[in-house]
C-alpha cells in the first residue's frame, strides 16, 4: 500500500508541479507514445537479452513483493521458534521417533500445526536436512554452521537476482533516454526548413525522451529494485533463524536456550516478546 502512495505521489507532484508552473501537457502526450515505444521497448529488449527464461519468470513473479512486503510476518518468526521446539525436544527424547518428521514433514503432525512454515519448501528443507545430518553424526556444530552459512548466502544470492536485474534496466533507462532524445533530434534537423513555433515543439518532443529515461529510472525502476532488495535481506533472517537455533543445538544447549538465542537474533520488529513466545511453548508442550 505504500508503495503504490509513494507511486501516485511521484506522478502527481511531478507533472501537477510542472504545471503549476506553467508547463503545457499537449506536447507530453504527443510525444508519449513514441518515446515510450523507443524507450521501454529498448529497456525490455535489453532486460530479455541479460536474463534466462527462468531468471525472467522470477522477476516478474517478485514484483509484486515490493508492494506487499516480506513474505514472512511477526507471527510466522514465533511459530517457527515453536516448530523447532517441538523437533528438538523430541528428538533428544526420541530420536527415532523425530525421523519420521524430518523424513516425511508432509504427513508430520508437528509440521502440519504450522502451515505457512509447511509450504516453504527451503525453510522445511534446511530444518530436515540439518537435523538428518546430526542424526548421522555429522554434528560438528563448526562445520554444519559453515555448510549452512554457504547454502543461506546462495539463496539470498539468488532472491536477490530481481532486485539486481531491475537495477541493471534502471541504470540504462537514462542512457536509453538520451537514444531517443537525439533521435527526436535528428527528425528536428530534418526540419530545420518550419518555422519556429513547429521547431519549438519537435525539440521539445526529442526533450521528452531524455526526461522519461531519467524519471522511469529514478523515479519507478530504481525504487522498485531497492525495495525488493530490501524485501529479500528482510526474508532471508527467516532463514538464518533456523541457522541460529539448530547450530545451538549442535552446541547442546539447552533446549530454552538455543531458542532464546534464536528470539535475541531475530529482528527487532520481527522478533517476538519473551512471554509471548513463553505462552505459544506452553501451548506446545500442552499439545
Amino acid at each position: 500500500m505504500i508503495g503504490i502512495v509513494g507511486i501516485v505521489c511521484v506522478f502527481v507532484l511531478v507533472f501537477g508541479g510542472y504545471m503549476w508552473a506553467g508547463g503545457k501537457m499537449a506536447i507530453i502526450i504527443h510525444a508519449l507514445p513514441h518515446e515510450m515505444t523507443m524507450i521501454g521497448g529498448a529497456a525490455i529488449g535489453a532486460f530479455l537479452i541479460a536474463n534466462s527464461s527462468s531468471e525472467i519468470k522470477q522477476v516478474l513473479r517478485s514484483v509484486g513483493k515490493a508492494f506487499k512486503g516480506p513474505h514472512w510476518k511477526p507471527g510466522d518468526y514465533r511459530d517457527l521458534l515453536c516448530l523447532l521446539y517441538a523437533l528438538m525436544r523430541l528428538g533428544r527424547q526420541n530420536p527415532v521417533a523425530l525421523e519420521e518428521h524430518i523424513e516425511n514433514p508432509a504427513e508430520s503432525e508437528i509440521f502440519a500445526d504450522y502451515p505457512r512454515i509447511l509450504a516453504d519448501k527451503e525453510a522445511v528443507a534446511l530444518i530436515c536436512d540439518t537435523l538428518r545430518a546430526a542424526s548421522l553424526n555429522y554434528d560438528d556444530p563448526h562445520q554444519v554452521e559453515e555448510v549452512l552459512a554457504a547454502r543461506l548466502e546462495e539463496n539470498l544470492h539468488h532472491a536477490k537476482h530481481p532486485s539486481h536485474a531491475l537495477q541493471t534496466v534502471a541504470d540504462a533507462l537514462p542512457a536509453l533516454g538520451i537514444v531517443a532524445a537525439v533521435l527526436g533530434v535528428i527528425k528536428t534537423m530534418g526540419s530545420i526548413d518550419q518555422p519556429p513555433e513547429v521547431l519549438g515543439g519537435l525539440i521539445g518532443g526529442a526533450l521528452v525522451g531524455t526526461f522519461l529515461g531519467v524519471f522511469l529510472s529514478y523515479g519507478l525502476v530504481g525504487p522498485i529494485s531497492v525495495r525488493l532488495g530490501a524485501v529479500a535481506d528482510q526474508d532471508s533472517h527467516f532463514y538464518s533463524l533456523i541457522q541460529e537455533v539448530l547450530v545451538a543445538n549442535l552446541h547442546n544447549h539447552a533446549t530454552n536456550i538455543c531458542i532464546e538465542v534464536g528470539r535475541q537474533n531475530t529482528p527487532t520488529h520481527f522478533r517476538p516478546s519473551y512471554s509471548d513466545l513463553e505462552d505459544a511453548l506452553k501451548q506446545r508442550k500442552a499439545a
